[in-house]
Parts: structure tokens; C-alpha cells; sequence
């Protein structure tokens, strides 16, 4: 069996799989990379794919390999070509995509081949930049105040506008569109920064500074896209041979993307022109509406659910979603307590009603193994950070107990009742099965739940200011509903709680 490759492009099999047309390869390298990480292979490699395929684009991916681990020699030996598998649920129904991506033209590593990369800085067409380099990438690192060859991120950004603008000579026209993707808000703003301390902790001069905060645009972006990545050994060998080639480097991704892009300037609308043929990019001078549809209908949505379907005995979303009545408490949660929250001045309700039902197929996907117990890391964190403010803002508006979000926080709360093994080790049991906390604040939980009774344990966690971040017992009948259900959760389990509470709800 032949490896994907350039070589064997007539061979490709027509049926059931996409591939660009041979001329993509002669296109031009328009993007610098920082990263070969699925997401950026799932995302806006993509976007990048399906524009070139419609003659928009017409840019290529030189990428540059950021981490010290592992090699470029898949991408060399396959020219840079992958298979991306898309499966998942588009509008309640199962969608499978099987396509080549082309969009990469080269991987170079940092390390080794940094001036063949500081050498595209001479290439007209390289006009934007992109990155994800983790959550980590994007930090200061003191060594490149005086390395020869940048260490961090950052620093290998600034070396890189250092040499275009040399050989630009400063023109305005030379300067770049930043893109990072990393999932730390306002990533754009915090890299740029950076870059700019750097520069002047070097002492670069006033003229390049001026054209590095002039001629060049740092965007915050927001991403959103679940890759899992490399398939299992079993389903590989499968793909593979029903495509009848190996690829190294395929991955698996699900149909939704979105990557909301913050700008206003019309010239780097025009550099990010594959956004005009793909409705998951979004050009906007503020972002944080899609921000906060994903921070709220998503993300809140797994943090109020994880403890009642770890609970439930359910181990993936998935397996969560095919049960009814499970499902039901989601899409109750969802339209009926936080749609209503979401819904604003810039958000519409047709808006947050759409993004809900994409959230709704996402948890339903049948092909992604997404672990409930990995969803509770950081648990409490996240209940302050995505479900307190929806808390707080539901009764600024409505005294009725959201009765959905009252359950999420009685789940957390018997989640969260744990044995103390080692200093910083916690284990909760439930039903005879223990399970690892993993949360930062497990201590302060497990304190709380010292006094064996529940109104205190209830009352006390709810005021802590250390767990949640705010004093919940300012809403005493929110309180006295966690309590009630908390109970009835310990007495009958979380299936008739859960009947029980939706039954309330329906009569409402």
C-alpha cells in the first residue's frame, strides 16, 4: 500500500473522499505557521483548504515546527498532505466528510532550520500568521534578550518582523497580520504586548517599533472545534484501507468550526479573504459575543451536567446523550434557563437558540470519546468562571429558582464530597465506585463537608467566597432548592431527581 503523497495523486480513489485540484500545489506560501497540532489542522488549515479549492484564497502553509519533540519527516514524506475524517451531527442528523487537506506546503523546525524560516520574511505573498502553541506559548522568556536563535513564541515572532522589516525596508506595506489561536483570552493583545516589551527590553530601534505598532495587526482570535486527532490503530488500519493509502498524519475532526477573528481594519480583511467562503470564520470588530455564546450554552452547559452524568454512571458525553431523560435535563438547561441569560442587546435569541441546537449536536456526535470525569477537572474554577454569572444575572431578572442550574450545583457539591488519602490527593465514592478529584480547590470542599450536615454543607459553600467567588446565599430560595435536591439526589438517586425535577419544571 503506497503512502498519500503528491506521487500518488492520480491514484486517489474518486468516491467518498474530497481532493483539491493539482494545481494547489503551484499556489504560494501566503501563511506562516507556529504549530502542527490537530487543532490548527482541524481549523484554519482547513478554512485554508476549502478557499484554495474554490480558486479564493490561493495561498499555501509554510509551518513551522515550534516543540523540541518529534520530527518533520511524515509531513517531507507526504508532501505535506493529510486525510481529515469529519464525522459527527449536523442539524439532529449523522454527517461523514472524508477529505485530503492540502493546505500545508512545507514544515520547517524551529530549532534546526531557523534561516530557512527567517528567509520567507523575503516573500511578498506571506502576509498573515498564525499559531497555537498552547496555552503556555504566549509567555515571557528572559533568554531572548540575548539568544541568537529566539526560544519562545514570542520571541520568534519578533525575530521575524525584525527581518521583514529589513528586507521590506520598513515599508508599510510589509507588515503582517497575527492571528494566534491559543485559548487564552484576548491572545492577540496579550502576544502583541509581549513582542513589544521584548523589542524594547532589546533596545530595537524607534523606527522599527513604530513600524512593528503601525504596519502590523495582532488579532484576538476565539476557536472552537473538537479534533481528537490521531484515530485509534484499528480505525486507522480501516480508513486506510477503504482509502487504499497510509497516512501518517491523519486526523479526525468534528463538522462545526467556528474562528471568530477580531478586527477592523479592511486590508487585513482582504489578507484573510478564505473567511468570505466559509461560514465558520467571522470577521468582527468585538468578538466577545462569541465568546460568551460559547462560554455560557457550551462550556457552562458541560460544567452543570458533568457531576449529575458522572453521577448517572454515564463515562462519555455521548453515552449521556442517548439516554431521554438525560438528554431532556440538557435541552432544559439549555433553551429554557440559559438561553433566556445569553439573549442580549448584542446577542439575539435567534442567535443563542441556533448556537444551542449546534451545542446539542455536538454532545450527541456518537464518534468522539469526550469523558465526563475529564470534564470535571477544575470543577470548581469552572463553576465560578462559567455558571456563578449566570447565576447572579438570572435573578436580577427572575425570582423563580432555575431548578436545572439548582442541580448542576447540588451534583458539584456531592462530587465534590471526598476521602483524603495523601496532602494533596482527593477521591470522592460514589455507589461503591471512587473516583480522583482533580481541582485545585478539592481542600476546601472537603472542609465543608467536615460537619456531616447537609444545610450547613449547603449554606456554607454556597457563601464561600474562595470556592465560587461571590456569596450565593444572598438567594436564599436558590439555596433552599440545591439543599432539596442535594437530598433528594443522596436519598433516591440521580434518575428520579432528575424525573422528579423536570416534572416541577413542565408544570411551571
Amino acid at each position: 500500500m503506497n503512502t498519500l503523497s503528491k506521487k500518488i495523486w492520480e491514484q486517489l480513489p474518486a468516491e467518498n473522499i474530497s481532493v483539491p485540484p493539482v494545481k494547489v500545489f503551484d499556489l504560494p506560501e501566503r501563511v506562516l505557521q507556529f504549530g502542527t497540532g490537530v487543532l490548527l489542522r482541524g481549523l484554519p488549515d482547513h478554512f485554508i483548504n476549502q478557499a484554495n479549492k474554490q480558486g479564493i484564497f490561493n495561498g499555501r502553509v509554510l509551518v513551522v515546527k515550534s516543540t523540541a519533540t518529534g520530527g518533520t519527516d511524515a509531513f517531507a514524506r507526504q508532501d505535506g498532505l493529510y486525510t481529515i475524517l469529519e464525522k459527527g451531527v449536523v442539524n439532529g442528523k449523522v454527517q461523514e466528510h472524508t477529505y485530503i487537506n492540502a493546505a500545508i506546503s512545507r514544515v520547517l523546525s524551529a530549532a534546526e532550520q531557523w534561516s530557512e524560516i527567517l528567509a520567507a520574511a523575503a516573500n511578498p505573498d506571506l502576509q498573515l500568521i498564525i499559531s497555537n502553541t498552547t496555552e503556555v506559548g504566549i509567555v515571557w522568556e528572559e533568554a531572548d534578550i540575548t539568544a541568537a536563535v529566539p526560544v519562545s513564541f514570542p520571541g520568534r515572532i519578533l525575530a521575524f518582523l525584525e527581518e521583514r522589516y529589513r528586507v521590506s525596508n520598513g515599508s508599510t506595506e510589509g507588515g503582517m497580520v497575527i492571528v494566534p489561536t491559543e485559548l487564552i483570552v484576548d491572545n492577540g493583545t496579550k502576544l502583541r504586548k509581549i513582542v513589544l516589551a521584548l523589542a524594547a527590553k532589546k533596545k530595537l530601534p524607534a523606527a522599527f517599533i513604530d513600524w512593528l505598532t503601525q504596519a502590523n495587526e495582532f488579532c484576538n482570535s476565539l476557536v472552537d472545534c473538537i479534533v481528537p486527532g490521531k484515530l485509534a490503530t484499528a480505525e486507522q488500519a480501516k480508513a486506510e484501507e477503504q482509502l487504499h493509502y497510509r497516512d501518517e498524519l491523519m486526523i479526525m475532526s468534528e463538522p462545526y468550526r467556528l474562528w471568530a477573528i477580531e478586527t477592523s481594519r479592511q486590508q487585513t480583511r482582504e489578507i484573510l479573504s478564505f473567511s468570505t467562503c466559509n461560514e465558520g470564520v467571522v470577521l468582527a470588530a468585538d468578538i466577545n459575543k462569541f465568546r460568551e455564546l460559547k462560554l455560557r450554552l457550551l462550556n457552562a452547559t458541560h460544567t452543570l451536567s458533568c457531576g449529575l452524568a458522572h453521577l448517572s454512571g454515564f463515562t462519555t458525553v455521548k453515552a449521556a446523550m442517548q439516554d431521554p431523560l438525560f438528554e431532556s435535563f440538557i435541552s432544559t438547561l439549555v433553551f429554557k434557563e440559559i438561553v433566556p441569560l445569553v439573549t442580549s442587546e448584542v446577542i439575539s435569541t435567534e442567535e443563542a437558540v441556533l448556537f444551542g441546537k449546534q451545542v446539542l449536536d455536538r454532545f450527541r456526535n456518537t464518534y468522539i470519546e469526550h469523558l465526563w470525569l475529564n470534564i470535571t477537572a477544575q470543577y470548581t474554577s469552572k463553576m465560578e468562571m462559567r455558571v456563578v454569572p449566570l447565576v447572579k444575572k438570572h435573578f436580577t431578572v427572575n425570582q423563580e429558582v432555575p431548578v436545572c442550574m439548582a442541580t448542576g450545583f447540588a451534583c458539584f457539591l456531592l462530587f465534590m464530597r471526598s476521602d483524603q488519602k495523601e496532602k494533596n490527593q482527593f477521591y470522592g465514592n460514589y455507589h461503591g465506585k471512587t473516583y480522583s478529584i482533580q481541582d485545585d480547590k478539592a481542600s476546601l470542599m472537603h472542609q465543608e463537608w467536615q460537619s456531616g450536615d447537609l444545610r450547613v454543607v449547603v449554606r456554607d459553600s454556597l457563601r464561600s467566597i474562595p470556592i465560587f467567588g461571590e456569596d450565593l446565599s444572598a438567594y436564599p430560595a436558590f439555596t433552599e432548592a440545591v439543599l432539596e435536591i442535594l437530598q433528594l439526589l443522596i436519598a433516591e438517586g440521580p434518575e428520579k431527581t432528575v424525573s422528579s425535577i423536570l416534572a416541577k419544571k413542565a408544570l411551571a
